[in-house]
């Protein structure tokens, strides 16, 4: 098992000469602070020192492993700690050798949007994305999600009902603000565009940098990937599915929408978003989706 976890972490270590280099938005401009906490915290994740991770977890921060386990900040230091034993997803170890060389060389993406941060860690099968934000404390991690892609493509792809009355016309969760609403409008737009394989629609719902991963794909689909299978009416793994919890968090002209879905005839899934308002409008620019294993639809 530790020759599995040891994985994405180490990549982000090995490549962290790497964020500044990476691709982003022509307006995008780096913090300094936000880019010496992602290092911190992959120093500290690698080294299994919980007492420094500790420091740097929002105290709304969640880890999902590969596996769809999910822990919030306590249970993710107990766990790292020693002081609870569970099994461990991929992502981590305290090694940083075994992605130094071969097919597996890392690319990372990262983007800033004002108050939110997104780091992107991307090798061969394994994808992990990482979600900061700034509060007067300073730059805080808000998620840890990790994704292993398929190893061939999908043969199935779980997805909402025909009607797709969730989440294409309501989900699971109430927005409290006008913003919210803003946003939850326009997550169900997109997801409309998607069920009804309406590329154009589905561009307008969508950032230039958008990326999403799953579970349920065997590999990243970027914006013109993405946009390609929608033509061909292939969902590549990548479908509307029902939403049946979520929180949402704004910061500024960004979102973060945490949720759970579930579809039947599949396994749930754990779902992490980012929206950004750009021209008026939110679009939605990562999508990462952590397939539960082991558990089935309710």
């Amino acid at each position: 098992m530790k020759t599995l976890h040891r994985n994405v972490l180490a990549v982000a270590a090995l490549s962290a000469a790497m964020l500044l280099a990476a691709a982003r938005p022509a307006a995008a401009k780096d913090d300094p602070a936000v880019l010496a906490a992602d290092r911190d915290f992959v120093k500290a994740a690698t080294s299994h020192n919980s007492t420094a991770l500790g420091k740097l977890l929002d105290a709304d921060f969640v880890w999902i492993q590969a596996n769809g386990k999910t822990e919030n900040g306590k249970l993710a230091l107990a766990r790292m700690a020693g002081l609870i034993i569970s099994e461990p997803g991929p992502g981590i170890d305290d090694s940083d050798a075994s992605l130094a060389a071969g097919p597996g060389k890392p690319v990372v993406r990262r983007y800033n949007y004002g108050q939110v941060e997104t780091v992107e860690a991307n090798s061969g099968k394994m994808h992990v994305l990482r979600v900061w934000v700034k509060r007067p404390a300073g730059w805080r991690a808000l998620v840890y999600q990790e994704v292993q892609s398929l190893d061939a493509p999908p043969k199935t792809t779980p997805s909402a009902s025909q009607d797709c009355l969730n989440p294409c016309k309501s989900v699971g969760y109430t927005p409290k603000t006008e913003t919210e609403r803003a946003i939850i409008t326009a997550y169900e737009g997109l997801e409309t565009s998607a069920m009804t394989h309406n590329a154009a629609d589905w561009d307008a719902h969508t950032g230039e940098e958008f990326i999403a991963a799953s579970s349920y794909s065997d590999r990243l689909l970027d914006k013109p990937t993405r946009l390609g299978e929608l033509k061909r009416a292939n969902m590549a793994g990548l479908a509307p599915t029902p939403l049946v919890s979520g929180r949402l968090f704004v910061f500024g002209d960004a979102a973060v929408l945490r949720s759970h879905h579930v579809a039947s005839q599949a396994k749930p899934l754990e779902v992490t978003r980012v929206f950004v308002k750009r021209d008026g409008k939110w679009v939605e620019v990562v999508s990462y989706q952590t397939a539960v294993q082991g558990g089935g639809a309710s």
